[in-house]
């Protein structure tokens, strides 16, 4: 379905409109997302400017990335367990606090000028470590804190595109005044800010699985398998998607950082990645207004317009195209990211959802420090340039592809009903290792 336009019967689901978001609570946990997003905005381009500066190429700076990407991959799945087990609030406040200690030692490395490569891997697997904790956790807080799912999603992405504009270009203002170690000092920065938003948070209201939790680790991450397998929209996209993550999103993120980074200068890539940035609110805001009955069909569409980053990039284009061509891409990504989480959050029941929210993740980004790995030695063998281009042209491969699965093209949208309302008797945390 196009993304603008008068809805039809078909494609738009009737309502009586958007039910509220907007809480206190909500507010916290927005500034929260907006936040680490901007932190995390600005790593891509203080890994790779740092690295390049200190003599280091492209291989270093996936091999960077991938360190995180891999162990984050990795444990995202008993993350989710764990998620089911305890309080998220508190996991997550957890996790913020580890990544804001591994980032200070990341920016005083910098600064030292002392950055070997297996320091810097460590510490982004640590992080990656940090965020498997952390992830799961996002899912199940989303509809606890808003009745209006797709709505609550939608006004994240906008925060977090609009953290994604400002995040490269700040980065890049950082390391031309200052250096690498600025931007790692300030990414730390925010996870603090982002732990303390958190912190704030009233407790959230229990789901089913954490009332009385007597199963084992091993059988709760049997039934979060065993409720992943049975509905084929979900691992078939998952499916489809590790394919994107090796030949698409894996190499783009450190090729085109270099590409640009070697050719533009570390502000052109933070401005790149503005426009990047920018592509992905007005696809948050699109996803705002249209409420399509048939979510997954409308997201893959959407997906197409991506092959305009990676394309523009190793065509060879002049900044002012790519800068387009990241506008359009990050549109159609960020449309079809509001798509897929509301798709998640209101087909999946509460009880399981943050394990099912740990497979999805764990698949969606298992390939990815593969595709991130593999990018040095694929434009060593083929030219940097030209693995963008088959990146671009897998963009369209896989979009036809999820939309080739009639389980992903066909399935149907879900509102759940309001919440009950939160009162203070009935909403208090439990003691250390109860439910949440």
């Amino acid at each position: 379905m196009p993304l603008r336009g008068a809805p039809d019967h078909d494609d738009v689901a009737a309502a009586s409109g958007p039910r509220p978001v907007w809480s206190r609570d909500f507010a916290l946990f927005f500034v929260a997302r907006a936040l680490a997003r901007l932190g995390d905005a600005m790593l891509p381009v203080a890994l790779a400017a740092g690295l390049l500066q200190h003599g280091f190429g492209v291989g270093a700076i996936g091999l960077a990335m991938a360190a995180s990407a891999a162990s984050f991959a990795g444990l995202v799945i008993f993350g989710g367990v764990i998620a089911d087990r305890f309080s998220t609030r508190k996991l997550m406040i957890g996790a913020d606090l580890v990544r804001l200690v591994t980032q200070s030692l990341a920016a005083v490395l910098f600064f030292a000028d002392h950055v070997v490569l297996w320091q810097i891997c460590a510490i982004g697997a640590v992080n990656g470590v940090a965020g498997a904790v952390f992830q799961p956790g996002v899912a199940s807080t989303v509809p606890r804190l808003a009745t209006d799912v797709q709505g609550a999603n939608g006004a994240i992405r906008i925060a977090e595109s609009a953290a994604q504009l400002v995040g490269p270009a700040l980065a890049g203002l950082l390391v031309a005044f200052s250096s690498a170690g600025g931007v790692f000092a300030a990414h730390a920065a925010t996870y603090a800010l982002s732990a303390l938003c958190l912190l704030l948070l009233r407790p959230l209201p229990v789901t089913p699985a954490n009332q009385a939790h007597g199963s084992s680790f091993k059988d709760d991450l049997a039934v979060g398998w065993r409720e992943f397998r049975t509905r084929t929209w979900l691992w078939g996209v998952i499916v489809i998607w590790c394919v994107y993550m090796i030949s698409i999103w894996g190499p783009t993120v450190p090729l085109v950082a270099t590409q640009v980074v070697q050719q533009h200068g570390p502000g052109a890539y933070g401005l790149l990645n503005s426009a990047l940035g920018a592509g992905t609110v007005i696809g948050g805001l699109i996803a705002l207004r249209l409420r399509p009955r048939r979510m997954l069909r409308a997201g893959s569409i959407a997906l197409f317009s991506f092959a305009c980053f990676p394309a523009s990039v190793g065509a060879g284009l002049g900044l002012t195209a790519m800068s387009a061509g990241a506008v359009i891409a990050g549109a159609g990504m960020s449309f079809w990211s509001v798509m897929w989480a509301t798709s998640v959050q209101t087909q999946v029941a509460p009880d399981v959802l943050n394990r099912i929210h740990a497979y999805d993740v764990a698949g969606s980004l298992a390939m990815m420090p593969v595709g991130q790995a593999l990018a040095g030695p694929a434009a060593a063998a083929l030219g940097a340039g030209n693995v963008l281009l088959v990146a671009g042209a897998m963009t369209l491969v896989v979009s036809t592809a999820l939309l080739s699965v009639p389980a992903v093209r066909d399935l149907v949208r879900v509102d759940p009903p309001a919440p009950l309302p939160r009162t203070t008797a009935g909403i208090c945390e439990p003691a250390r290792g109860g439910s949440h």
